[in-house]
């Protein structure tokens, strides 16, 4: 499936929801980059804006970037005076212009064809000597999820590190752990889910 299913798919789940008032940032985000000093940040799969949001209100300069043109317009709206950068683009084809100190990817995943290895890989070389990627996957399926097949996998953080095949003398995995918490889904559900919890610094 193209472009244009992708687009057509993820404008469709925004579309069909009322625009967030306050996006929240995700948890691990917080914990894994709250005690970093802020830099240029990269947010992919950006949705509404949650983490752009908090890492631009913590001094963070944001390059925000989602394939559907719906979220990133009410992201743009949202971060008025803030130093986000809220652009469209389908990853498979196009990457935030740059170089980062951060380049976060929290729950890329999506039903369409996407080279999720080429992608970060991408994100890997983005990043200035110092700066880390981060990538946070569902390692479970929540009851709110758009996908409840019940044979998806879901791949552990050290398979997702292998997969990027990163040289070893240039960039070092800091965490790969797949913890659990309670998760608070869009209709106010709760449940227990895992994530898995990848953090990879570039050294050289």
């Amino acid at each position: 499936m193209g472009t244009t299913d992708a687009v057509r798919f993820w404008d469709g789940v925004y579309a069909d929801r009322p625009a967030a008032t306050d996006p929240r940032p995700n948890v691990r985000l917080v914990e894994a980059v709250g005690d970093l000093p802020p830099g240029d940040a990269a947010d992919l799969g950006c949705g509404e804006g949650g983490d752009a949001l908090w890492l631009a209100r913590k001094g963070w300069r944001v390059a925000a970037a989602d394939i559907s043109a719906v979220a990133v317009e009410r992201l743009a709206a949202r971060s008025l005076g803030l130093p986000v950068t809220a652009e469209r683009h389908d990853l498979r084809e196009s990457f935030p212009d740059g170089r980062f100190d951060l380049v976060s990817a929290c729950y890329l995943h999506t039903p369409y064809d996407l080279d999720r290895a080429a992608v970060l890989r991408a994100a890997a070389h983005a990043l200035r000597p110092g700066g880390r990627l981060l990538v946070v996957d569902h390692g479970s399926t929540a009851p709110w999820s758009w996908n409840q097949d019940p044979d998806v996998r879901h791949p552990a953080p050290h398979e997702v590190a292998a997969d990027l095949a990163l040289d070893p003398a240039t960039w070092t995995v800091e965490r790969a752990e797949s913890p659990r918490r309670t998760a608070t889904g869009p209709g106010g559900q709760r449940a227990e889910v895992t994530d898995h919890v990848l953090l990879i610094r570039r050294t050289a």
